[in-house]
This record gives C-alpha cells, sequence and structure tokens, in this order.
C-alpha cells in the first residue's frame, strides 16, 4: 500500500496518478495457473468469467486467492452453472471476509440465514410504502442515471464485495452492468483528474425522491433513518492502491465546497465518464449464475427492462464488511447521520 497518498507520481506499489497499476499486471494469470483455472476477460476494462471452482465444495487457499486477484482486476467475475444453496453461498462469502447481517431485510430473505438478502423484484417492490411498482420507480429514479449505485453508499463503510447468485431469472431482459470506477478515472484528462482529486461528496440516502402529494410513507421513512456520510470524491483502493472515481447516480447529493449548479455539472460530467460503454460489462443471468463483485471499484445497474413482464426474478445477495473510504490527500470518509464503522 502507498505509504504517502498525496504523492502524484508512482507509489509503492506502483500506482500512478491516472489510477492504473503498471507493477504486478499479470499476477491474476500466475495465480490462476497455479491454482488451475480458467479466467477469461468479458471486457476490455471489466469483468471475466471463472472456470474450474465449485462453489459449492471446499476451496483450497489457492483458489481463494486466484478468485481473489481476478475480482481485483477485473472488478466482477461471473461463475456459471453453481448449485449453491443458502448455506453454501455464506460459507464461500467467508473466504473472502466477513459477511455483513442487515438489520431489515426484503420479506422474501431467509431466515435461517440472517446474512442473505433476498430479492425478488415482483415481490419487493409492489405495494411498499403504499405505491405500486410503477409509481415506485418513477419516483426514484429522477435522471437517467439514477440508478447507477454501490451497494450502501451512504454509509461510512460501504461493503467491500458484493456476491448475487440467481435462482429464477426472467427467459429473457433482466440483465445486470457495471462499470470501472478505477478505468473511468483514469480515463479522466490530467488537469480535471487534479481537480476531483481534492473534492469530497456527501452521499445521502433517498436523493432525488420525489415525494407524493399530501402523506408520504416513504419520506417519513427517510426522516426516521437517516443514512449519510462524506466520501472523497476519488478513493485510494485500499488493496491495488487505484484512484477510483467515487461517485454514483443514487447516493451522491452534492461535492462539498462547490454551489449547487457547480456541483450538479461537476457530478454529471463524471457520471458520463462513469457510464461510457468501454468502461462496462453486461451480464446475461441464467439460474445458478454467481457475481463477484468489488463495491469499491465498480457501480452496477440493477435492470428496469422487466416490470412489464409476467416472469420472476429472484436473486440471494451476500455483501462483505468494507472500510472507511480514504482519499488522495489521506482524508478519511466521515459520517453525518445514521452511520458508524461496522455497525449496521
Amino acid at each position: 500500500m502507498a505509504t504517502d497518498r498525496t504523492t502524484q507520481g508512482t507509489t509503492a506499489r506502483g500506482t500512478t496518478e491516472q489510477g492504473t497499476t503498471d507493477q504486478g499486471a499479470t499476477d491474476w494469470e500466475t495465480a490462476a495457473k497455479a491454482a488451475g483455472i480458467s479466467v477469461t476477460p468479458a471486457a476490455g476494462h471489466i469483468g471475466a468469467d471463472i472456470e474450474g471452482v465449485d462453489l459449492a465444495g471446499p476451496l483450497d487457499d489457492a483458489r481463494v486467492a486466484a478468485v481473489r486477484a481476478a475480482v481485483l482486476r477485473w472488478k466482477v467475475v461471473f461463475f456459471r452453472g453453481q448449485a449453491l444453496d443458502h448455506a453454501g453461498h455464506v460459507a464461500f462469502a467467508r473466504r473472502f471476509g466477513e459477511p455483513v447481517v442487515l438489520p431489515r431485510r426484503g420479506s422474501a430473505s431467509p431466515a435461517a440465514f440472517p446474512e442473505v438478502e433476498t430479492t425478488a423484484d415482483r415481490l419487493e417492490l409492489g405495494g411498499r410504502f403504499g405505491m405500486e411498482q410503477e409509481e415506485w420507480l418513477a419516483r426514484r429514479r429522477h435522471t437517467l442515471l439514477r440508478g447507477w449505485h454501490c451497494d450502501h453508499g451512504a454509509r461510512v463503510d460501504p461493503p467491500a464485495f458484493t456476491i448475487l447468485r440467481a435462482e429464477t431469472v426472467p427467459p429473457y431482459g433482466g440483465d445486470t452492468t457495471w462499470a470501472n470506477l478505477a478505468a473511468a478515472y483514469a480515463g479522466l484528462s490530467a488537469p480535471v483528474r487534479r481537480f476531483v482529486d481534492g473534492l469530497r461528496a456527501e452521499h445521502r440516502l433517498g436523493v432525488g425522491y420525489q415525494p407524493r402529494p399530501g402523506d408520504d410513507a416513504y419520506v417519513r421513512h427517510l426522516l426516521e433513518r437517516q443514512v449519510a456520510s462524506v466520501h472523497p470524491l476519488v478513493r485510494v483502493h485500499p488493496e491495488t492502491d487505484e484512484r477510483v472515481l467515487f461517485v454514483n447516480g443514487y447516493y451522491v447529493e452534492q461535492i462539498t465546497d462547490l454551489s449547487r449548479p457547480e456541483s450538479r455539472a461537476v457530478l454529471d460530467m463524471l457520471l458520463e465518464q462513469v457510464v461510457r460503454p468501454e468502461y462496462t460489462v453486461r451480464l446475461r443471468w441464467q439460474p445458478g449464475t454467481v457475481a463477484f463483485w468489488d463495491n469499491r471499484a465498480t457501480v452496477h445497474l440493477a435492470p428496469a427492462d422487466t416490470a412489464h413482464l409476467d416472469f420472476p426474478r429472484t436473486m440471494h445477495r451476500v455483501m462483505l464488511a468494507g472500510d472507511v473510504p480514504v482519499g488522495v490527500d489521506g482524508r478519511p470518509s466521515e459520517p453525518v447521520v445514521g452511520t458508524a464503522p461496522g455497525r449496521w
């Protein structure tokens, strides 16, 4: 890890100001070969398919190291045809960190496995807070970039990794897309990188929601359970030392120390940079597919093309505890309300 985060040149691990790593670039290949598994990149900047790993079986240290190296390099990896149940899902996750136990989960989540959160779109969205699904989505998604997010980004310590498995998926539609935040940062021009390196932004749950006329149960929910933190706009990845453009369309409220019009213009520019097609990868789910991503270096977009389809989509998620982000200047994120490191 770099010993001086303010350095604009190469750090101890080989990370440059552009956010790319010029040392150990083939570590993931070496680890995969040593473990006897196959890692095949799915796109130029992000995503890889891994074969030769049975997630339900025992994993030796070499395979765990190879999977971790692939996730750190490609940001999200995909396993196909896995026969995981809830117990196996949790056991696999524990090889890479400590699973998060959420105080509140959706009604479809398994009671016997508090680490697992089940998202069944047609069960969870319709009827929540007195709104049917179409109204719920319309009031939450105020911009085209609204859906892009990292998991629990308003927390002071967002999860480090997410492992999502598909149980039931529609025969078409329902894809998920991820974007590489390190590649997006590296793709900015040098003057813009220097500008954003020193900025911080407030991330808050419920940003952009359009209240209903009169009484609004979701507004009451937000007021009772506010969650907000101030994060660096560029965080330094704690394992790779890459500089990561820490923005998303779901939680970011405003860049601090900028006026609201300035903040909006800068955030729009950065979000458009993040979701450029060349920095993304898209997954077509099948039952038994597992996606494992670095929540510190990606944002993802859940599907919005299945609400009108009469097909279920049931997914199971385990998240692993993360650390408090640190900026290029060495300053950590700060809690504003409703969040504390390690307390869920």
